[in-house]
């Protein structure tokens, strides 16, 4: 058995198979570029009002000739002359010979006649040219992950696709002959299965959409052949449940029958001890514990983080925070402890029900603080290894 930071420092030195594709921009919401992008034009690509008003070429009056108009999409071509003005509106080209732009609650307008309250310096309301970015300086740098904005201001700039880091696709395999699916008339000695759709929601909050469900029986014959199509089918395999050392837990031994390497089995912390990971060729599988809160745990201290570097994000999935616990603590436990908790501003509380079979605190937590194994008193205050969930 293997300490957490023993099971996370085997999962940072994998060598990760990564995929360079080349997706249209909503296909690429979410995922990481592979190389930096630079910028084909100048944004804005001409000088720009940045409000509703007037384009004035500037004279020593306050008074001027409005002689034309300039809307979003339009551009003037003629030549303003000094103490002229033309109406314009926001995100309009402003006129090369127009200085200035002077908003429309600052004018007085009589037919052609337009009188200034005041007077108004060069460049006032006017977006330069390139004043977002100028013509092939970098827009994106690579590993940049492609959130909405990023994809706004690419496409901004005309880009239609992007090269990015392939993001896995990942099986669950549901074991368990006690299980049925909600809806369905309770009997007595079964229970709803709730991991598929709680690891489904929890993959799909984290941006990975690509994810296919199996269920299996207790069953050797038949969890090795779920196993072996999951893995044939997935990147990453997740495996709930069946991985102990019962009588009708046979995941671990189908694994080994498929050639699985394992890469640690037992982590000597609590929830989550009976956590194994293992490697195929290219393909990393996760045996998580049945019990659901324990799943979810190690769902979000191995699995997530290993995913991220599958997908490229090594620097985006970096939850370790240090906060302050808002109640004194006493640590009695032979084994490591991932504890639901919840940060609240600078402070960090635990939570009851820290079964590993309760999802009911898990529900309302936002963190879980890792407090080391042994026999000490943690004070309020004290600050604490907390990760964001």
């Amino acid at each position: 058995m293997i300490s957490p930071e023993e099971a996370l420092a085997i999962l940072d030195k994998l060598n990760y198979s990564k995929r360079v594709v080349e997706l249209s921009l909503l296909e690429a919401r979410n995922h990481v570029l592979t190389e930096t992008v630079f910028s084909p034009i100048n944004m804005p690509p001409f000088r720009q009002a940045t409000m509703d008003g007037f384009a004035i070429c500037l004279h020593d009056l306050l008074q001027y000739e409005i002689v034309g108009e300039v809307k979003a999409g339009d551009f003037y071509t003629n030549e303003l002359k000094s103490g002229q003005a033309v109406k314009i509106f926001t995100g309009a080209a402003v006129p090369n010979s127009a200085q200035a732009v002077i908003q429309i609650e600052k004018v007085t307008v009589t037919n052609a006649d337009l009188l200034l309250q005041e007077n108004i310096k060069p460049e006032t309301n006017v977006r330069q040219l390139g004043a977002q970015i100028t013509k092939d300086a970098v827009a994106l740098e690579k590993g940049r992950f492609l959130n909405p904005a990023a994809i706004g201001f690419l496409t901004g700039l005309g880009f239609t696709k992007v090269k990015v880091w392939q993001k896995p696709t990942v099986g669950i395999v549901v074991t368990g002959n006690e299980l049925i699916s909600a809806g369905e008339i309770l009997p007595n000695g079964k229970v709803y299965e709730s991991n598929a759709i709680m690891l489904q929601t929890a993959l799909f909050d984290a941006n990975f959409d690509k994810v296919s469900l199996y269920k299996v029986n207790d069953d050797f014959v038949n969890t090795k052949n779920t196993l072996k199509k999951a893995i044939d089918e997935n990147d990453v395999v997740l495996v709930s449940g069946g991985i102990s050392i019962g009588n009708y837990d046979f995941v671990g031994k189908a694994l080994e029958s498929l050639n699985v390497e394992t890469l640690f089995y037992k982590v000597n912390q609590k929830p989550g001890k009976p956590l194994l990971a293992g490697k195929l060729n290219d393909k990393i599988i996760f045996a998580l514990p049945g019990n659901p809160a324990a799943s979810l745990t190690c769902f979000y201290i191995y699995v997530l983080p290993t995913l991220q570097r599958f997908s490229g994000n090594e620097s985006l999935y970096s939850s370790q925070l240090k906060k302050n616990l808002a109640h004194d603590y006493t640590v009695d436990n032979p084994r490591c402890q991932f504890l639901k908790a919840s940060i609240m501003e600078d402070e960090v509380i635990i939570l009851s029900h820290q079964d590993s079979g309760m999802l009911n605190s898990f529900a309302l937590a936002n963190a879980l603080v890792y407090l080391p194994n042994g026999n000490y008193q943690l004070l309020k205050g004290d600050k604490v290894i907390v990760y964001a969930i």
